[in-house]
């Protein structure tokens, strides 16, 4: 069998000595074809293999674990992480709320992608869609309303409602950025000064979901499009008024 081969130290790109050492790694567990939960040698061995110092393989091994690509699991090795959206998710909430005057924007931003998503998602939903799969999502508008019609929040109702909606498609790109973008959104709001949903946007929120699902057995994707507008309207409402109060204040 032939070994797989790795870049030699004649051939590395420039950068410095753990940022050489990091695309080696990452070569590494690709050559080898080495995927979640795999071992990765041990640090003594990345040191014979691609030649660098063990601080530098430890400080690549590091950086790697930040992106999600590796997890150091203390007393047994270092295994090839999840390589989720996690790193993108935590650097969005920290860019969306780092400046307090832009917050709202960033956030608008956010609620934009999330819904040209899920709109990209109308022609497979609306031919894919039946009542069996749909009667759990049913079961979670129920939930939604008992739920608000005690005047509390149906956020878990909610993600799980994208969740498997989500999950009726066959792209599960999409569905990983829909949920991190959905934590991306809930982690957020709280850190913002936005006025409370009326009753009203809480009974029309929960009216598009149930307007979503109809669509989907409908068929109709211009009703799914539509409910889905009517989904976000009340929140992108509320940060259209805060942007503005925003602007207001700066321009004083």
């Amino acid at each position: 069998m032939t070994k797989p081969v790795i870049q030699g130290r004649s051939t590395r790109k420039k950068g410095s000595q753990t940022e050489q050492a990091v695309e080696e790694i990452k070569d590494y567990i690709r050559v080898h074809q080495l995927g979640p939960g795999d071992a990765l040698p041990t640090e003594a061995t990345l040191v014979d293999e691609l030649g660098f110092s063990r601080s530098t393989i430890r400080e690549a091994i590091r950086i790697l674990g930040t992106l999600d690509i590796v997890e150091v699991r203390h007393g047994y090795g270092t295994r090839i992480g999840q390589m989720s959206l996690q790193p993108m998710l935590d650097g969005l909430v920290f860019r969306t709320i780092s400046e307090a005057t832009q917050s709202h924007e960033r956030l608008l931003h956010v609620v934009d992608t999330r819904e040209a998503l899920d709109m990209s998602l109308g022609a497979e939903l609306c031919a894919a869609g039946d009542a069996e799969a749909l009667a759990p999502l049913r079961e979670l508008v129920d939930a939604m309303y008992e739920v608000s019609q005690r005047g509390e929040s149906f956020l878990s109702e909610d993600r799980e409602f994208h969740r498997m909606l989500v999950g009726l498609t066959s792209n599960p790109l999409i569905s990983e950025l829909i949920g991190a973008l959905w934590h991306v959104h809930m982690q957020v709001i709280p850190e913002l000064n936005l006025s409370v949903a009326t009753a009203d946007d809480i009974e029309d929120t929960v009216a598009a979901h149930a307007d979503i699902l109809d669509a989907i057995a409908d068929g109709d994707e211009n009703a799914y499009r539509d409910a889905v507008r009517r989904h976000y309207l009340p929140l992108r409402s509320m940060l259209v008024k805060a942007e503005q109060a925003d602007q207001t204040e700066n321009d004083a």
